[in-house]
């Protein structure tokens, strides 16, 4: 990858992770008529992108600074750009995920027969130039900007399907983020730029130490409503009502890129606006854990209670998000080591999840989990697979989610947040309960099953092959991050 560097700068290296994949729209829709160049157009940009953000590992890590801006608001205000690591952990996740997800896509919308799909990756491709955008903005009105440039190009493709039911979950989709970003999300960056003159994402935070702690107060409560892909109850309902997008979409964009640009978004403006010392000043923070507490335990409930596959996933993901929002209000540094370190792992586990419930819609036709017994005798790779991300999620060894959780749980303990700490322990189990029975059953059906289940054939009907390659290639991604998370850790460590 070095070679990446001798023929450009670290600068026009930035750039290009924003700009390629814009430029890859031009390569999709050229290539409308055929199907193959389309793919490998999305295939190789995704690829690219990615080695690119590997190139730019080092010199991040070395803390070199890598900036570059497009042109000024107002004075004081740009349109900037800078890579610092979180940014840059943000830009690995998706650029990897977007190849993986691209090679998942290959399988599944020609075997369930998906139309319009050169719009379908034209609109993905414009999500990741979003996502890029978000994860390298300089300041809150550029990563604004891109927020909501993910909002409107991801639209098309919750909408998909084209159906009455996919119009309805799009416009709640559409209604509540836009929402809750102009009515909070634009407010609380209004106010922080009267109340310090800047929005450029500090170190240690922009605001002086004789700003009014209630006017902060306020401020943080904005920003955390106003993050509306956060998914903090009760401005939740935008991701069970996206399910109705193709798996990929669900996989990537709503595992992936749209709720991690929510959580990502969270924890830059607790450590870059606010600060660790401020935010622990503030009178709002305990009510605003106890709330991302209760966002984790009563979606835990709820996806218990779900018969759908992709619905309980979907109500999973609220709970993980609350985790890593709690881990960044509880302002420490092994909580947010704990949260950032969650935003990776998180990604490999339910984007895990997300593939093998795609690949049971394509090979079996099925989509409610009570009808999945003994489906692991048809489909062994996949149920395989959907068990080790089962076990990320809960945080179990050998998966990297193992990790995240500790740096949580320890988090907990050293804010003395004994009630938290408790809840966390909780929804794991939680996690156990509706996640680990869905991989049993699969395996092991009781004699007392049906018939046309007991004695079904025990030939393996897999996905097809690029479905399996991705749900492998992210279930090993699992393991992997629990055998050598250092690199994740020492770029996160490189922020305090």
């Amino acid at each position: 990858m070095i070679f990446l560097h001798a023929l450009f700068a670290y600068e026009t290296l930035l750039q290009l992770i924003i700009l390629l994949p814009l430029l890859a729209v031009v390569g999709i829709v050229a290539c409308a008529g055929r199907p193959n160049l389309r793919e490998s157009v999305s295939l190789l940009t995704s690829l690219t992108v990615f080695l690119i953000a590997c190139t730019l590992y080092s010199p991040v890590m070395r803390g070199e600074i890598i900036e570059t801006t497009w042109f000024a608001w107002f004075p004081g205000v740009d349109v900037r750009f800078r890579l610092e690591p979180l940014g840059l952990l943000f830009s690995l996740i998706a650029g990897f995920l977007w190849f993986v997800t691209t090679l998942y896509a290959l399988g599944y919308m020609r075997a369930h027969n998906e139309p319009r799909q050169t719009r379908f990756y034209s609109c993905f491709a414009l999500a990741i130039t979003a996502t890029m955008g978000i994860a390298c903005a300089e300041n809150l009105l550029t990563l604004f900007i891109f927020y909501e440039a993910l909002t409107l190009c991801t639209f098309p493709l919750v909408t998909h399907a084209g159906t009455e039911r996919a119009k309805h979950g799009g416009w709640v989709y559409i209604s509540i983020l836009l929402g809750t970003s102009i009515a909070f999300f634009l407010l609380a960056i209004a106010l922080t730029w009267q109340l310090s003159g800047t929005l450029s994402f500090t170190r240690g935070g922009v605001f002086t130490a004789d700003t009014s702690t209630a006017t902060l107060s306020v401020l943080l409560t904005l920003f955390v409503f106003g993050v509306g892909k956060a998914a903090i109850m009760p401005f939740h309902r935008w991701l069970p009502a996206a399910m109705v997008a193709p798996t990929p979409v669900s996989a990537l964009l709503h595992a992936v890129a749209v709720v991690k640009a929510g959580v990502f978004t969270l924890i830059k403006v607790c450590f870059y606006i606010f600060g660790l010392e401020t935010l622990n000043t503030l009178p709002a923070l305990q009510w605003l854990l106890y709330l991302a507490g209760a966002t984790i335990l009563l979606a835990s409930l709820v996806a218990l209670r779900q018969d759908n596959l992709k619905a309980r996933l979907a109500y999973s993901t609220v709970s993980q998000l609350g985790y890593i929002t709690l881990g960044a209000l509880l302002a420490t540094s092994v909580s947010l080591m704990g949260s950032a370190m969650h935003i990776a792992m998180h990604a490999f586990g339910k984007i895990t999840l997300f593939f093998c419930a795609g690949a049971i819609l394509v090979a079996a036709h099925k989509t409610e989990i009570s009808e999945m017994r003994g489906l692991g005798r048809q489909m062994p790779l996949t149920m395989l697979a959907f068990l080790v991300g089962s076990l990320s999620i809960i945080g179990i060894p050998p998966t990297g989610g193992t990790w995240s959780k500790w740096y949580l749980l320890s988090g907990t303990f050293d804010a003395g947040q004994w009630l938290l700490m408790g809840v966390l322990m909780i929804s794991s189990l939680l996690n156990i309960a509706y996640l680990l029975p869905i991989g049993a059953r699969a395996f092991f059906a009781a004699d007392a099953d049906p018939p046309e289940i007991a004695h079904r054939p025990k030939a393996v009907a897999e996905a097809p092959l690029p479905v399996l390659m991705a749900t492998g290639i992210t279930a090993l991604g699992c393991v992997v991050l629990f055998v050598y998370p250092q690199p994740i850790y020492r770029l996160i460590s490189t922020v305090f």
